[in-house]
């Protein structure tokens, strides 16, 4: 019986040791690293795209090029700048020979949009539409230059056979 209790004593002198250790307190360490924010104005992207089109009894392809041009004022959607784009748009005839060639920038649209726009704003795109008569048709905007952005106003360039061009603001969205 003697054994039994000092058995006893002795489990239950484990058991208080044990109760009474101090625990270890885990700490959670975060790292907090530093949001890198870009040095400089946001290029919306530089793009080439061609295309042939049955126009005026002939096969010509347009050729509308896009990109960041570092000598135009800059575009701003309100916390970050962007550099405006400058749009070429050539037009060459089947055998290769050169129809059309201009550099458009957001100043070749000033009159057709607010000053708002014209100040903040940047020249986003230019797009063939269709052929339409003695005319190219091409959709154009200028608008905030974030690319998540919708705040444009839409806008019709027509190239005539005669190389003319005409900027209208486009009054039905297709």
């Amino acid at each position: 019986m003697k054994i039994y209790a000092s058995l006893a004593l002795m489990l239950l002198t484990v058991m208080l040791c044990l109760s009474c250790k101090e625990e270890k307190k885990v700490q959670t360490v975060r790292k907090v690293q530093k949001v890198v924010a870009p040095k400089g104005p946001r290029v919306m992207g530089d793009n080439t795209v061609s295309r042939k089109v049955g126009w005026v009894g002939g096969i010509y392809t347009v050729e509308v090029k896009r990109h960041a041009d570092k000598t135009l004022s800059k575009a701003s959607d309100g916390s970050h700048d962007y550099y405006d784009n400058a749009i070429s748009v050539r037009i060459l005839r089947q055998n290769g020979s050169e129809f059309f060639s201009r550099k458009f920038t957001k100043a070749d649209f000033k009159a057709k949009v607010d000053e708002q726009y014209y100040r903040t704003g940047a020249l986003l795109g230019i797009v063939f539409v269709r052929s339409e008569g003695a005319d190219l048709v091409f959709a154009a905007s200028v608008g905030n230059p974030d690319k998540s952005s919708d705040e444009y106003v839409p806008l019709v360039l027509k190239i005539s056979k005669l190389g003319t061009v005409t900027i209208t603001q486009d009054e039905e969205l297709e």
